[in-house]
């Protein structure tokens, strides 16, 4: 049923609730999984500004693959990295490009103002995602 199961991690503590749901789909499906953080940049003054949480993207991602490795799951890591609000249609290519048959997101991820100013980055997923997409609260 989900033989390709699309994870969007995005280093929030609501986000990380994603994690234990697609580890236990991909286990009942024998799925694999493909981790992908969307890291927003923007410039300020010249220099490049990450806009996303204090911890490394790759060690967010590489975390989160090892994590499924370790449970027997197959599992690889994309990291992209893109100007602020373009999030959304990130996590869809991602999804188009693995032939995903699940998307697993959290509803809240880094600051929900944020979210409510650009229409959220769930909501749009949802909107133009090529297959199912599993909200995790």
């Amino acid at each position: 049923m989900f033989e390709r199961i699309v994870v969007a991690i995005d280093g929030s503590r609501e986000g990380s609730k994603t994690v234990p749901m697609a580890l236990d789909l991909a286990t009942r499906y024998a799925s694999k999984v493909t981790v992908v953080h969307v890291r927003e940049h923007t410039k300020y003054e010249g220099s490049d500004v990450d806009l996303g949480p204090e911890i490394g993207a790759d060690e967010l991602v590489d975390g989160t693959v090892a994590r499924l490795r370790e449970a027997g799951i197959e599992a690889d890591g994309v990291i992209r990295r893109v100007a602020p609000g373009a999030t959304p249609e990130q996590i869809v290519e991602v999804a188009r490009e693995t032939d995903a048959n699940l998307i697993v997101m959290g509803t809240r991820g880094m600051t929900e103002w944020k979210s409510l100013l650009l229409g959220g980055v769930a909501n749009k997923v949802v909107q133009h995602a090529p297959c199912p997409v599993l909200l995790v609260r």
